[in-house]
């Protein structure tokens, strides 16, 4: 236990370096690299490069992440592409050969290729013609409302 009358100690005053105590004295506390008051926390100071290069893998994979996202969408616009293109070159196929109907939308047709950029379009499937298949089979198609023609 602490005797209630213990003396405080003296204190020399020449021994108190000033240029040390004015160093570690500010006007802004907020500002000292080390905990000023008994509930403050320390700020422990960091290497430079260690935060930019935690920032930079930061960035690059929050970056690559966004460029797979935009392959992928890219990927996807690029089979749209390609089965229009598929669409067009059919369809102008389809409109060059001979056909005996008016062809209605939604429903499924039959491309046959008669010989050298001849082709036919009919109604009846391969399976359905036998043996007396009217020419070369290349692909079973069902026009669409914009006049396009599906390949299946």
């Amino acid at each position: 236990m602490k005797d209630k009358k213990a003396k405080p100690k003296s204190i020399d005053v020449d021994k108190i370096d000033l240029d040390l105590l004015k160093k570690h004295t500010t006007d802004l506390p907020g500002l000292l690299e080390y905990a000023h008051s008994v509930g403050g926390f320390a700020i422990a100071p960091t290497e430079k490069g260690a935060i930019k290069a935690t920032a930079f893998k930061a960035m690059e994979q929050q970056t690559n992440m966004q460029l797979d996202m935009v392959y992928e969408q890219m990927k996807v616009l690029a089979k749209q592409v390609q089965e229009i293109k598929t669409r067009v070159e059919v369809s102008s196929l389809i409109y060059q050969a001979d056909m005996n109907f008016e062809p209605v939308i939604g429903q499924f047709y039959y491309l046959y290729e008669k010989g050298e950029h001849s082709y036919i379009l009919s109604m009846i499937s391969p399976e359905e013609w036998g043996h007396k298949v009217p020419g070369v089979f290349q692909s079973k198609v069902q026009l669409l409302a914009d006049r396009t023609w599906k390949v299946y």
